[in-house]
């Protein structure tokens, strides 16, 4: 069987969104075809501004022996075993500024791959017929008015800058003033052969108007980001997806799901990231099995062709069930064309009081394309997401 792979892509062919993992290799044979996750790559930043590192961070940083000093000359793009910071309690991402300029935005790629342990009553162990293709078609511009939560995540891996999607969600513990992002554990977190990623960043409706790659070229940040570049202060992904989450295969993909908590690069004049878009999706933990949901939809920006990670896409379809592993969650599964880049992006269905909410997040699917699969949130989600909440409760 061919295996799955996360959504990752290299910021240099854009933020795609490729089934496979963290490793965006091809795999072996699965249900339906090869999957994987992606997320993307960009080149080095070279006139990156100054950093920002806060007091806690900075002692955080001094224990795993980082020098401060080095950090901002380069000393981030060490990925020897003992500077990759695995550990859940051990991610830093202290603030760059302008290290993420219009063209390392453009160049990055997508990166590869992961399920959840809720009750899927009805859906354990199933694997429904691969789903037909369905063809993504362009969000409405400007993209504030037709998805206003979503956006691109940025972020630097041993292989270059990558480039994922994600979506802007509720804080139940700032309602209204929501600075969380939901995205996939393998935008963040390298899985079992690796750590926490760096300079990770979130970038609301990026390119709103839905410029040309032509025309981008010659954009202004404000262009490429209207809402500002929102770096991650704390993120949180599961840790079966930590324990087990690979490049290939669909290790852990059930449980491929990440709650990141941002802050402004440069002033937001005190607004929140929810305040600064306008919105924000409720998640839903209790989210039906496949026979009682009509229809969900994913967003993403994906990179690999014949996509070009520059405009934001979205595929509707009633979902399917894919069982990757005995005793693992049953993922959601739906027909879409999107590829690599699309990966953490959302997806959403309309819930029993009739209103939208996150339901999944892209993670695998074929290198071929033709469908994606995503984790079923349940307790394990909600554990991740309830935890980066409390940790800014009194903030």
């Amino acid at each position: 069987m061919r295996s799955f792979r996360p959504l990752l892509v290299p910021a240099a062919v854009a933020a795609a969104l490729a089934l496979t993992a963290t490793g965006c290799g091809p795999g072996e044979d699965a249900p339906g075809g090869s999957p994987s996750a992606s997320a993307a790559q960009t080149p080095d930043g070279a006139g990156a501004g100054k950093i920002t590192i806060p007091e806690d961070l900075k002692g955080r940083l001094k224990e795993h022996g980082i020098d401060l000093d080095k950090w901002r000359g380069g000393e981030w793009r060490n990925w020897d075993k003992d500077k990759w910071l695995r550990e859940a309690q051990d991610f830093v991402n202290p603030i760059i500024e302008d290290l993420w300029d219009p063209d390392r935005m453009r160049e990055a790629e997508e990166p590869d791959r992961p399920v959840d342990d809720g009750d899927v009553s009805g859906d354990e162990g199933v694997t429904d017929p691969t789903p037909r293709r369905v063809e993504a078609t362009r969000v409405g511009t400007p993209y504030h008015g037709s998805a206003p939560e979503a956006g691109k995540l940025l972020f630097d891996g041993p292989k270059g800058s990558m480039v994922c999607s994600a979506t802007v969600v509720k804080d139940p513990a700032h309602p209204g003033k929501s600075n969380l992002v939901w995205t996939a554990g393998h935008c963040v977190h390298a899985g079992k052969n690796g750590g926490w990623y760096r300079n990770i960043a979130f970038v609301p409706s990026y390119n709103d108007k839905g410029l040309s790659t032509d025309r981008l070229e010659a954009a202004t940040r404000e262009d490429v980001a209207p809402y500002g570049v929102w770096w991650g202060d704390w993120a949180q992904t599961s840790e079966q997806w930590i324990d087990q989450g690979a490049p290939v295969g669909g290790q852990g993909a059930p449980y491929d799901f990440a709650v990141v908590h941002v802050t402004p690069e440069k002033g937001s004049g005190g607004k929140s990231l929810e305040e600064t878009v306008g919105s924000a999706l409720p998640v839903d933990f209790a989210a039906p099995a496949v026979a009682g949901i009509a229809e969900m939809e994913a967003t993403g920006y994906p990179a690999a062709p014949p996509y070009d990670g520059e405009k934001l896409y979205r595929c509707a379809d009633k979902p399917g069930r894919l069982s990757l592993k005995a005793g693992q969650p049953t993922m959601y599964r739906i027909g879409c064309s999107m590829t690599g880049g699309s990966s953490g992006g959302g997806w959403v269905a309309t819930g029993g009081n009739g209103e939208p909410a996150l339901v999944s997040n892209t993670s695998i699917g074929p290198v071929t394309a033709g469908w994606l699969a995503g984790p079923r949130l349940g307790a394990e989600a909600k554990g991740v997401y309830t935890a980066v909440s409390e940790k800014f409760a009194g903030r």
